[in-house]
């Protein structure tokens, strides 16, 4: 499996997060992927190769194009403000304000296009947001050219960025890029799996409305779990995409038994809409030493989730998300490439 990756992850480092009130380091850093990208070596797992520059074409049919247009200018606005630190978000426009005229400071227009204080940036995050763009869609191209699966090892992760909003450490979706390269490409439907700890709130945003990419995911239960706002049970889709939606919640605390039952279930869900291809949104942070997460499985049952995954017979791209037990997260991460390659 051709794994696609680029250092200039890196510069994405040294950011914060607003969390339990108080701004911490970032618990999504630079070390995650390179603990990864390690393992990838060490197991021999396949080639690593770097992304093909990309246009944004593909982005703008996923975000608004007001949303994409403002990611670039933010840590020029915010040093243009006398800031030296992480520029973050601290206001909101929530339901009863205005969300129809974009303000021009750029303290507001963080929370404008933001639904949380997770997604901070300094000078090299907007270099690292396009480089795990390109690392999404070149290992979207890779399966579309013929390759069984393809690894899109990139940061930051995407999978809390929606149509018009970062947050959860997320700018640009870079499964929903994946999914949507590979319609561009042929598939008539692709199937977005999202096995993070938590719900992959954009990537449900972006294709809440549409039957041409399905959507399933195995988290916490949005009750006690962030993000909180989305992610039940009853949220199966509108309009076009009545039912091509399906959350499979969980209660923290939920170990290997329960939550392999519910990856059969999701897995008997993707097949019953025989897509042509699969995206996986790959967060190991179901692990039981994560440090923000709650669920209980050990580094022994990630291979055997690519097994299961295997099963599904499907062209497959992986995208790299959560995980932040850092220690284990190349033997977690690879486990489950490994197990899908056997």
């Amino acid at each position: 499996m051709k794994t696609v990756y680029s250092e200039a992850h890196r510069g994405h480092s040294g950011h914060g997060e607003l969390v339990a009130g108080a701004i911490v380091p970032g618990f999504e850093k630079p070390e995650r992927a390179e603990i990864i990208r390690a393992r990838i070596d060490e197991v021999d797992l396949g080639p690593v190769v770097p992304p093909a520059a990309q246009t944004l074409a593909t982005a703008h049919k996923l975000h608004d194009a007001a949303y994409l247009a403002f990611l670039p200018q933010v840590w020029a606005l915010w040093r243009a403000e006398g800031r030296h630190g992480p520029a973050m978000p601290f206001a909101w426009p929530v339901p009863g304000l205005r969300r129809d005229v974009e303000p021009e400071r750029i303290d507001a227009r963080l929370g404008f296009h933001s639904f949380d204080g997770g997604a901070s940036f300094v000078a090299g995050t907007w270099t690292a947001i396009r480089a795990a763009h390109d690392v999404a869609l070149t290992a979207a191209d890779l399966v579309a050219d013929g390759a069984p699966a393809a690894f899109a090892l990139g940061r930051p992760p995407g999978h809390h960025a929606g149509a018009r909003f970062m947050g959860g450490y997320c700018y640009i979706n870079n499964a929903a890029l994946a999914a949507e390269r590979l319609r561009e490409r042929g598939a008539a439907r692709v199937a977005v799996l999202d096995i993070d700890y938590h719900h992959g709130n954009g990537t449900q945003d972006i294709f809440y409305a549409r039957d041409d990419v399905v959507f399933v995911s195995i988290h916490g239960d949005p009750k006690t779990e962030f993000p909180f706002f989305l992610g039940h049970a009853d949220e199966t889709g509108t309009g076009a995409g009545a039912g091509f939606t399906r959350n499979l919640p969980l209660p923290a605390g939920t170990g290997w038994e329960a939550w392999a039952d519910a990856l059969d279930a999701a897995c008997d869900e993707v097949a019953r809409h025989r897509p042509d291809a699969l995206v996986v949104s790959l967060g190991v942070d179901t692990f039981a030493g994560d440090p923000i997460s709650r669920f209980r499985l050990d580094s022994a049952h990630f291979p055997r989730i690519g097994r299961r995954l295997a099963r599904l017979g499907l062209p497959t791209v992986f995208v790299m998300e959560g995980g932040y037990a850092v220690e284990a997260i190349g033997v977690n991460a690879v486990g489950v490439l490994a197990g899908f390659e056997e």
